[in-house]
């Protein structure tokens, strides 16, 4: 599952940053334009994917879940409040560190418990944290697709398929 995981996280970086790209093709209002959805901007949506990856790449490095939760919710009226440019920078820089532990981190398959302060307490794996962390963020991307067909727009493809096909699996 190491492998599998370290590939999944490439996709997500991947697919990330293919729907940013298309984000910044779009007029800008569009980022923060209020609609009735699951969130209220787009701009709510990227900020709560990049908030939960730091979320659980803390929690990777050692942090307990409740340790990492506080230190996001910290920083995110901050975060929320990025441009789409500040915050494309700091996914990259997000993602260059998410690589670069994965890279470092001997056994992905190693177990930790986890104290969710809303789902209780479970036992799990290193490699099921990362696979937690792209389906989270394909489930929002899925959001923001919806939040700009209702606005009008098209949103972009990113699913894993595409990323084989797309060839993006040889670059990361």
């Amino acid at each position: 599952m190491t492998q599998t995981a370290d590939r999944m996280y490439d996709y997500h970086v991947w697919a990330n940053q293919t729907l940013i790209n298309r984000l910044k093709e779009l007029p800008q209002e569009v980022y923060r334009q209020e609609i009735q959805s699951v969130f209220p901007t787009v701009a709510k949506v990227i900020a709560h994917i990049y908030l939960t990856d730091r979320t659980w790449l803390d929690i990777l490095g050692g942090k307990s879940m409740k340790e990492a939760m506080a230190a996001s919710w910290q920083i995110t009226e901050a975060t929320e409040s990025k441009s789409l440019i500040e915050l494309e920078a700091m996914y990259v820089e997000l993602s260059i560190r998410g690589k670069a532990f994965l890279k470092e981190l001997p056994d992905l398959e190693k177990k930790i418990t986890l104290d969710n302060p809303y789902a209780g307490v479970r036992e799990t794996s290193l490699a099921e944290i990362v696979l937690q962390i792209v389906n989270h963020a394909t489930y929002h991307r899925g959001n923001v697709t919806a939040m700009l067909r209702q606005m009008g727009y098209a949103s972009v493809m990113t699913e894993y398929a595409l990323f084989w096909y797309a060839g993006a699996e040889q670059l990361a």
